[in-house]
């Protein structure tokens, strides 16, 4: 049994069959429809550039002709490792001979009055996107909360609709927690140049409302910033209390080896929910919110399920699009103690590479797909190169050793 049913629970879904494991498999998920694809929800589906059929990570066939059982709308809220069963919101009790959780998480809400209004979003799965767009016709002022990349996604996206759109955020840069202050500035000063105002070091008291549904917002300064939509992109909450309640290690997420086993006997956690210690982190506990992170680990777990030796051990990748900027990062930045800025951020293109203890551990790249690429043996082989030479754009970072 699979729970969840997003990038990792179908990949591990589709690893499992493509190992030639031959028992049953049920896909379970919270949600009505076959899996697919989340990203573009805070991009080209909430634009309207990209249908949801397109979003569909598989057609409907691709599960019928694998024999892989899709259970949509249940959510499970109880696991029992004894007697190797889950039980479902709906009440309904299933057993399973291993158990892969792939639940993600569900977005962080505030905790201020009005948190709840109509009028108030987060941008996590397709309802979520839908309503957003249903409210596009009668919104002309949106406020996001929360400078993160779905933050600043969603206010690119407003902001080429025609919407007047301000990000509040709580640090003193944009993607404070992500990156170095670079590129933090640089994307600040792209989306004032696209007419958002970004508002930093700012806390919020509360929403307000007028007939039942959000009027502005009221920062903790008691100035009050009218807007017809907020939407609210501060973080997620991992999905791993049933796991916890069962007994399975873990603070902040489940924790699992390097197989992705958890505590619990033949249980199997993968993707936004499962921390685990990752040596381009230091070898600390992580948690990693990303695609390739969900499929590495769904494609280890198909392994081990089908008696082969496999180790989560893949260098973390994400990307981000805004406007017509393609982030590609590399790595994990967290520690660094030196940046090196590749190529002049005027041009909107160039790289940032981050150090520690003089060794590479990260790159930052801006519509510079050639430093991504070359730059990932850098980061995967911990070399120790001349800033100089790092900065030296008529350098390429394949030469380097």
């Amino acid at each position: 049994m699979i729970v969840g049913a997003g990038h990792g629970g179908a990949q591990a879904a589709g690893a499992l069959r493509l190992a030639k494991f031959e028992g049953s498999i049920a896909l379970l998920g919270d949600e009505v429809e076959l899996p697919y694809e989340r990203p573009p929800l805070s991009k080209d589906y909430l634009s309207g550039a990209k249908p949801f059929e397109r979003l569909l990570i598989h057609p409907d066939t691709f599960w019928s002709d694998r024999d892989i059982s899709i259970l949509s709308g249940r959510r499970v809220i109880a696991v029992d490792p004894v007697s190797h069963q889950v039980r479902c919101e709906d009440g309904g009790e299933i057993e399973y001979g291993h158990l892969v959780w792939a639940a993600g998480g569900s977005p962080r809400t505030m905790a201020c009055s009005g948190h709840d209004l109509v009028g108030v979003h987060t941008v996590r799965t397709r309802a979520d996107a839908d309503r957003i767009r249903a409210e596009l016709g009668t919104t002309s002022r949106v406020v996001v909360i929360g400078g993160g990349y779905i933050g600043l996604e969603a206010a690119a996206v407003l902001a080429q609709s025609g919407k007047a759109v301000t990000v509040l955020e709580a640090q003193n840069r944009v993607l404070a927690r992500v990156a170095g202050e670079p590129l933090s500035r640089f994307y600040e000063r792209e989306h004032q140049a696209h007419g958002v105002e970004i508002r930093l070091g700012v806390t919020v008291e509360c929403i307000e409302e007028c007939n039942s549904r959000v009027s502005g917002v009221r920062l903790s300064d008691g100035e009050v910033l009218a807007c017809d939509m907020v939407i609210v992109g501060i973080g997620i909450v991992p999905a791993v209390e049933p796991l916890l309640s069962a007994g399975a290690e873990g603070t902040g997420g489940v924790e699992v080896d390097g197989q992705c086993r958890t505590s619990l006997p033949d249980v199997f956690a993968i993707g936004d929910c499962a921390s685990h210690l990752n040596r381009y982190a230091g070898e600390t506990l992580v948690r990693l919110e990303s695609v390739q992170n969900a499929h590495d680990q769904a494609t280890v777990v198909a392994k081990v399920l089908t008696g082969n030796e496999a180790n989560y051990d893949v260098v973390p990748w994400f990307w981000s699009n805004q406007y017509d900027l393609r982030l590609q990062t590399v790595g994990l930045s967290t520690g660094y103690d030196e940046t090196v800025v590749r190529g002049d951020p005027g041009t909107r293109r160039f790289s940032i590479v981050y150090l520690r203890k003089g060794q590479v551990i990260a790159l930052d790249c801006v519509n510079a797909t050639r430093d991504y690429v070359q730059g990932k043996r850098l980061v995967t082989d911990g070399l120790s190169v001349n800033p100089a030479l790092l900065a030296d754009t008529t350098v390429a970072l394949k030469t380097l050793r």
